[in-house]
């Protein structure tokens, strides 16, 4: 996104989102009963990092669907859904194909999982972005566990458009930018009943369910719970922000820098929440990640940020924005590297260590810099020269003209 479109407080809620995946994931490596009674409370929160992957979510939302409102709000057709699909099928495919072949690798050497059916059917299913439907292929490979949230996202990519298409084809003549944020609420409404049906009917059974049964375990645990329905209410929360900041006045008031602080402030606090219950953080209808109240929070952020005086800008510094530009990278990497130094190097994160504490923090460093090291080379070298083939692919991408009766159907435009 170039500097004139830049919408403030993205990148610093991308960043936000990376670092509290990638504490959690380091709090993991803790020892939590050689904890100093001082820090337990610090450990604790930070377990509820896991709480990133909803900022991610609504995030995407928020910036996927706006050209969907803009084109919506001035009566415009629904823009090209081969571009949307060329750019995210180009923003995430690269990056994820080769972590996820590099996990599959590592699950049969270096791990010691037989390379069997099982093995195999699940990172199929993960190649082919279908692993989100099953405990079984819920996580596609072993030691790469973030991996299971981009098949999740992908569903709420394919939702997305769907939506628009409703709101397109509903709205034809007079499209009311109120009537068509109340139709989307009804949507996320719709995806929230969905998420009870899956719930409810498709529970799963309890053998081998639980954590201590590894991976395959731990995804009978989250599901039915964790289910691409009820993401795509966290994604559409995200979305409907979107629809909110496309109508806001452009002009810049402080009044939106003190309901953004209002909002963040809000959004922390959900995490010590969760202390006491799982650390999924379930909530309404068993969503986790204290929905709806923290995705609402980052949601309402998202919405005034952009208008806001001074912290939009001041958020999103240059520390904040390399962290947002290399966080895919950090995010499909990291539990590789750090399943990697506790199975080679088994004395890490402070394992058998008199100072358990001095050597946690030691090999948190290490891991850090190794890790976004990868990030950036995955961007730098894998993730931005395939965005930048499929730009030249759009560019080449010839505009048809549509007929004025089509664009009041709603039928796709050959270009934004």
């Amino acid at each position: 996104m170039g500097k004139e479109t830049r919408l403030g407080g993205a990148d610093f809620m991308r960043a936000v989102a990376c670092l509290m995946v990638l504490v959690h994931h380091l709090a993991l490596r803790m020892d939590f009963n050689k904890i100093p009674p001082t820090l337990d409370l610090t450990f604790i929160l930070a377990r509820f990092g896991n709480h990133g992957v909803s900022v991610f979510f609504v995030l995407s939302g928020f910036l996927l669907s706006r050209p969907f409102w803009l084109a919506l709000d001035r009566a415009q057709p629904l823009p090209s859904l081969k571009i949307y699909t060329m750019r995210r099928a180009a923003r995430i495919l690269p990056g994820f194909w080769v972590a996820l072949t590099v996990g599959f690798v590592l699950s049969f050497t270096i791990y010691g999982f037989p390379l069997d059916g099982e093995l195999t059917g699940r990172y199929i299913a993960g190649f082919f972005l279908m692993s989100q439907w099953h405990w079984r292929t819920f996580f596609p490979v072993q030691g790469d566990g973030p991996l299971w949230s981009i098949p999740f996202e992908t569903t709420c990519y394919i939702l997305l458009p769907i939506g628009f298409l409703l709101l397109f084809n509903a709205m034809p003549r007079s499209r009311s930018a109120l009537l068509s944020r109340l139709l989307w609420i009804g949507i996320i409404a719709a995806s929230l009943v969905g998420h009870w049906l899956v719930v409810t009917y498709l529970p799963t059974d309890r053998g081998g369910r639980g954590w201590q049964f590894g991976f395959q375990g731990g995804a009978k645990e989250w599901m039915p719970r964790y289910n691409p329905i009820g993401f795509f209410a966290i994604f559409a929360i995200g979305a409907l922000a979107a629809g909110i900041q496309t109508i806001i006045p452009p002009r810049r008031s402080v009044i939106y820098d003190v309901i953004g602080v209002l909002a963040m402030v809000m959004g922390a606090w959900q995490l010590p929440q969760s202390i006491g219950g799982a650390a999924e953080g379930y909530a309404w209808l068993g969503i986790p990640y204290q929905f709806p109240l923290f995705p609402l929070a980052v949601a309402i952020a998202l919405c005034v940020l952009p208008q806001s005086a001074f912290l939009g800008r001041v958020l999103d510094n240059r520390v904040t924005r390399y962290v947002a530009t290399v966080s895919f990278g950090v995010y499909i990497w990291q539990d590789i590297v750090l399943t990697l130094m506790k199975t080679i190097f088994p004395s890490t994160f402070g394992t058998g260590s008199d100072d358990v504490l001095g050597g946690w923090i030691t090999s948190s460093l290490v891991a850090t810099v190794i890790i976004f090291a990868i990030g950036t080379i995955s961007y730098f070298l894998l993730e931005r020269p395939v965005i930048y083939w499929a730009r030249a692919r759009e560019r080449a991408t010839p505009i048809k003209p549509i007929s004025d009766k089509k664009a009041a159907q709603g039928k796709p435009l050959g270009g934004r």
